[in-house]
C-alpha cells in the first residue's frame, strides 16, 4: 500500500469492536449442537432531554451519548441552527443526557413519552422533520465514482462491531474518498444522530460530505441527511419509494445497492462523474463480510 491509500488514513473516530462495554460474551449451541461462545450486542436505554422537557429513551450501545442526544434533537427539527447550546450533561448512573440550549424550547403539546426502539422500522418521526424540510436545497456537489469505489474499500474492510458480533448498523462520514468518521449503534438512526451530534459540536461543515450508511435508504435516513445539509447518501442496501422521491425534491444524491463495482442512482445521476471502469473493481470478498451473514 501507498502513503495515499485510503486505508492508511486513520478515522477522526472509528469503530471500537473491542472494547468491553459494547458487547457482552455468552455461549450457546449452533445447529449441530455444539456449545459455541458468541459475543453479543449490547443495549441499554439512554433518556435525553431538552432542558427540562423529557424528549425520548432511545436503546443504543452506549457509546458517544452526547453526540446522540446533540444528533437526535438537531434532526428532529428540535435544535434550530441558530439555536445556542450551552451545555450537555451526561449521567451515566441515571442512563440521562440533558442538553441546554440559551432559550428555554417547550414541547409539551407535540412530544409525548415514548421509547425508541432499536428496530430499524420504528425510528421515532416528529412532525418538524418534514417541516424542517421545507426550502431545503442542498449544493450541486460532484460526487466521482472512483470516490465510492474507494469508500467501499475502505469501509468494508475496517474491523467493526458489525464484523465482531452482527446486529449492529454502521453510519461513516466521508469527504471525497476519505472516510472520516465512522458510528455504529443498534439502530441505524441512532448512528446518523451520532454523526450529526459531532458534526454540531465540532462545527463541521457539511456540503462537501458524502454519508454512508449500512441500513436501508427510508424516507427518514433521506430526511435526517438533508437535515444535516450533506448532499450525498449511498448505502449497501436498497430504497424506499418515498424516500427516492424526497431525495430527488431536495437535490440530494441517493446511491444504493453499492457492491463491489455495482450500484444504483435513483437521484442525482447529473451529478455523478463516472472516472472509474468498473471492470477494474474487484467484487466483495467473504472474507470482508461477517461469518454467517446474508445480505441486507
Amino acid at each position: 500500500m501507498t502513503a495515499d491509500d485510503p486505508l492508511q488514513v486513520p478515522f477522526l473516530i472509528g469503530p471500537a469492536p473491542q472494547d468491553p462495554r459494547l458487547t457482552r460474551p455468552l455461549r450457546g449451541r449452533d445447529h449441530t449442537g455444539a456449545e459455541i461462545d458468541l459475543r453479543v450486542v449490547e443495549e441499554r436505554p439512554l433518556t435525553i432531554f431538552l432542558n427540562s422537557q423529557e424528549i425520548v429513551t432511545a436503546m443504543t450501545i452506549g457509546d458517544y451519548p452526547e453526540y446522540l442526544a446533540l444528533g437526535f434533537l438537531r434532526n428532529q427539527g428540535m435544535l434550530a441552527p441558530e439555536e445556542t447550546v450551552t451545555g450537555v450533561d451526561y449521567d451515566e448512573e441515571l442512563e440521562t443526557v440533558v442538553v441546554r440550549t440559551a432559550s428555554q424550547t417547550t414541547y409539551e403539546e407535540k412530544v409525548r413519552k415514548k421509547t425508541r426502539t432499536s428496530g430499524c422500522a420504528v425510528g421515532t418521526v416528529f412532525g418538524d422533520m418534514m417541516e424542517g424540510l421545507q426550502g431545503v436545497s442542498l449544493p450541486p456537489t460532484p460526487l466521482r465514482t472512483s470516490w465510492l469505489y474507494a469508500l467501499a474499500h475502505q469501509i468494508n474492510r475496517t474491523p467493526s462491531l458489525y464484523l465482531e458480533a452482527g446486529a449492529i448498523h454502521g453510519t461513516v462520514l466521508c469527504r471525497q474518498d476519505r472516510a472520516l468518521v465512522y458510528m455504529e449503534d443498534v439502530g441505524r438512526h441512532n448512528a446518523v444522530d451520532k454523526i450529526a451530534g459531532w458534526m454540531l459540536s465540532e462545527a463541521v461543515p457539511a456540503g462537501d460530505k458524502i454519508l454512508y450508511t449500512t441500513g436501508r435508504l427510508t424516507s427518514e435516513m433521506v430526511i435526517k441527511t438533508a437535515m444535516m445539509g450533506i448532499p450525498v447518501l449511498a448505502s449497501r442496501s436498497g430504497f424506499t419509494a418515498w424516500g427516492v422521491e424526497i431525495a430527488r425534491q431536495v437535490g440530494l444524491t441517493l446511491i444504493g445497492r453499492m457492491r463491489g463495482r455495482r450500484f444504483v442512482c435513483l437521484s442525482g445521476e447529473e451529478r455523478l462523474i463516472r472516472d472509474a471502469d468498473p471492470a477494474a473493481v474487484s467484487e466483495d470478498e467473504p472474507r470482508h463480510r461477517r461469518k454467517g451473514a446474508a445480505d441486507d
